[in-house]
């Protein structure tokens, strides 16, 4: 029933994407956490290619590493 919508779509994610999705989180959480637009948060979520600005990669850091300390950028974007 639900196969339209989110999980299991055939949805590409980026490993960002893939990652708040096991972590239980709303890419609507991530841009509050991070002060990021929503429509980068998106980019970043489900294109594998999307390479963020230095700002913008700055900020997601910050928001996921309130959750994961030890995280380093290129667990979550190829750069």
């Amino acid at each position: 029933m639900f196969s339209t919508w989110g999980f299991g779509s055939g949805k590409k994610r980026s490993k960002l994407g893939k990652w708040i999705d096991r972590q239980g989180y709303t890419q609507e959480e991530l841009k509050a956490a991070s002060g990021v637009s929503r429509n980068t948060i998106s980019k970043a979520c489900n294109d594998p290619d999307y390479v963020p600005s230095p700002t913008v990669l700055k900020k997601l850091m910050k928001a996921i590493r309130q959750i994961k300390p030890d995280a380093r950028a290129y667990d979550y974007f190829d750069l």
